[in-house]
């Protein structure tokens, strides 16, 4: 997961945008305005800035020049606005600007943004190491591959095949208790369900709303409702 630093003198804009992106896993830097950036970006070095445009001391257009001209923009920054143009997107990109979202920000491309940014910068694979023993004009792709059914001397081929892979435990298909009342029933299920859910996606709330359907809000409510736990499943960092 990545260090994401987000600049915006909207405290709920600050607030949402955290909430959605700790509850993916990442870290996150708030800062209220040009000065606390400038701090933060020191201090955590993070792997990509959400920057707003328009902002009371030092727009996010002159901030993002002064990380150009001082050798400081070593991350890619995503600019944010509610009352952008045309021309403003042209000129944060000119100035090295990765993106613009537009204000108010779906849930969609927020995180298609953000995973944009940060595949394009993740480091490329180190190239394979030589194969010891053979001559340098033999190329390691070049040689033949052995199928998987050959079995080599001395060795006990495998009988048993590996056991299907389950989410922390929780398997997709469980048995419940059904000479009960219909409300403990159902209750009972739900909570099954919902901690299936959880698990499979590693305690991501973002991804459980859009898997099961419900919002956010009303997911949580029902959560809570219902006794499950959710530091259980958390990934690092809280909402």
């Amino acid at each position: 997961m990545a260090t994401i630093l987000v600049v915006d003198d909207e405290l709920g804009i600050r607030a949402l945008l955290s909430e959605i992106l700790s509850d993916e896993g990442h870290t996150i830097e708030l800062a209220e305005n040009a000065q606390q950036a400038r701090a933060a970006r020191e201090r955590s070095r993070p792997d990509l800035v959400l920057l707003d445009i328009w902002m009371p001391d030092v727009d996010g257009v002159t901030l993002l020049k002064e990380w150009g001209s001082t050798g400081q923009l070593t991350m890619p920054v995503i600019m944010m606005s509610g009352h952008g143009t045309i021309d403003t997107a042209v000129e944060a990109t000119k100035f090295g600007a990765m993106a613009f979202l537009e204000k108010p920000i779906t849930l969609q491309k927020l995180l298609r943004a953000v995973e944009q940014a940060l595949v394009k910068t993740a480091p490329r694979p180190a190239p394979p190491a030589p194969v010891v023993g053979l001559p340098s004009y033999v190329r390691p792709e070049a040689l033949p591959v052995m199928p998987s059914s050959v079995t080599l001397p001395g060795s006990v081929p495998s009988l048993v095949s590996p056991p299907p892979v389950q989410h922390q435990g929780l398997a997709s298909e469980q048995l419940f208790e059904l000479d009960r009342p219909l409300r403990e029933a159902r209750d009972a299920f739900e909570k099954s369900y919902f901690e299936f859910h959880l698990a499979k996606e590693n305690g991501s709330m973002t991804r459980v709303a859009e898997k099961t359907g419900l919002e956010r809000t009303h997911l949580y409510r029902k959560l809570k409702q219902l006794g499950v736990d959710l530091s259980r499943n958390k990934r690092g960092g809280g909402i």
